[in-house]
């Protein structure tokens, strides 16, 4: 085999990874959040909105995104998602009412980075045997996670020195060149690939009669089951991710809320490895239940803490958690559905995470807007993860119906 076929995997794995190290900047919001001026008028409720919209379209697009790359492969739709996350970051950059962020960031920059996150993970895990599927993934989905360790900083700065309209379109401009330039790179493996050296393992893609479609996917019971998981596990983490650097200013006075961000993110991609890789060894649903417990339990600590220090390790701590949601679901959606439909199969999955993305950062918006305080916000998303390891203690592995075979 040749030197270019073995990298070939590598290739198109990083750069599925640099494309979400691009697209990452979602979760820069508080900073970009808290940089909004008060001359602009935004209440806290306001302040959520455009990231909130965005996870929510972010979630919906992953579904027709997801369905394309099947069909036409990833390339082409990465490169959609460069050209609409550019656009949106930049139109939003010309405004400073809620309803031009709200269609710039929030719908078309939301567009964007669904078109570009559905075709980074697909193709990667492709190149790859089953038993790599969670390491690979893990690796992939880091990227997004770890986006904020030079966004928000970067972020940070730049609005301290030209302000948030013009720090947006500085970003617009370069993630659009960023994502357009390793959409380039993305491409699927032939449908029988030939083994490497050294391993005895023949690649085939498409031919497995346990691929469900996304009706099949659809008429689960399971597959219910798998969403509402979802649901629970990331909104909670993502209402820390959307309000953090507001949160550590409330709690501990602490005005450097882009370091803590950069630090969540630190623990987001090491939570997507860690269980990515964890999960090819002890099982998708056993780190999953394991996560989202220790989530539910930093969740009722949190409002107790006052101290920057202690409040950067538990951050830290939630942003494992919640990384790994990104590392697990897709995994258990190839697992449980087949890699035929993977694209628009978990899209679908994706949906809960982005009507999570939606209910939890809003409605702590709502709750400090009426209380001045994140507390029961912190109490509710623990319950919810609570909610999430019953769940992930209950999913079993579908089994497809066919002919001549008997459902259990």
């Amino acid at each position: 085999m040749s030197e270019k076929r073995l990298l070939r995997p590598w290739i198109v794995t990083l750069s599925g990874t640099g494309i979400n190290l691009a697209l990452g900047v979602l979760y820069t919001w508080s900073v970009i959040s808290k940089g909004i001026p008060e001359s602009w008028g935004w209440s806290e409720t306001d302040r959520s909105l455009p990231y909130s919209v965005a996870c929510l379209v972010f979630a919906l697009m992953m579904v027709p995104a997801g369905r394309m790359q099947d069909r036409i492969g990833p390339r082409v739709v990465a490169s959609i998602g460069g050209v609409l996350t550019g656009l949106g970051m930049m139109l939003a950059s010309q405004f400073t009412g809620l309803w031009m962020f709200v269609l710039g960031f929030g719908v078309l920059a939301g567009s964007g980075i669904g078109f570009g996150y559905a075709s980074a993970t697909p193709p990667a895990v492709k190149w790859f045997p089953p038993a790599k599927t969670g390491m690979v993934v893990g690796i992939v989905v880091s990227g997004f996670g770890l986006a904020s360790v030079y966004i928000s900083p970067l972020a940070n700065y730049l609005i301290g020195l030209y302000g948030v309209s013009t720090t947006l379109l500085i970003f617009g401009i370069a993630f659009l060149l960023v994502v357009g330039g390793f959409a380039q790179l993305l491409v699927n493996p032939p449908p029988t690939m030939a083994s490497t050296p050294g391993r005895n393992v023949n690649i085939k893609v498409s031919v497995n009669p346990d691929d469900f479609s996304a009706k099949e996917m659809l008429r689960e019971p399971m597959f219910y089951f798998v969403w509402l998981a979802y649901f629970f596990a990331a909104g909670a983490g993502l209402m820390v991710i959307g309000k953090l650097a507001k949160m550590v200013d409330v709690q501990a006075g602490f005005k450097a809320g882009f370091v803590m961000v950069a630090l969540l993110a630190i623990g987001n991609a090491c939570g997507r490895l860690a269980a990515g890789y964890a999960s090819d060894k002890f099982g998708r649903t056993q780190v999953l239940a394991f996560c989202a417990g220790l989530q539910a339990l930093l969740m009722f600590l949190m409002p107790s803490m006052s101290t920057a220090v202690i409040m950067i390790c538990l951050s830290m701590l939630m942003g494992f958690n919640y990384g790994s949601n990104l590392a697990l679901f897709p995994s258990i959606t190839k697992d449980f559905f087949g890699l035929k439909n993977f694209g628009l199969n978990y899209g679908l999955v994706f949906t809960a995470w982005g009507f999570g993305g939606l209910v939890l950062p809003t409605l702590s918006g709502m709750i400090y807007d009426a209380t001045q305080s994140f507390q029961y916000a912190f109490y509710a998303a623990g319950v919810v993860c609570l909610l999430a390891v019953v769940i992930a203690l209950m999913i079993r592995k579908p089994q497809k119906a066919t002919p001549g075979r008997v459902r259990k």
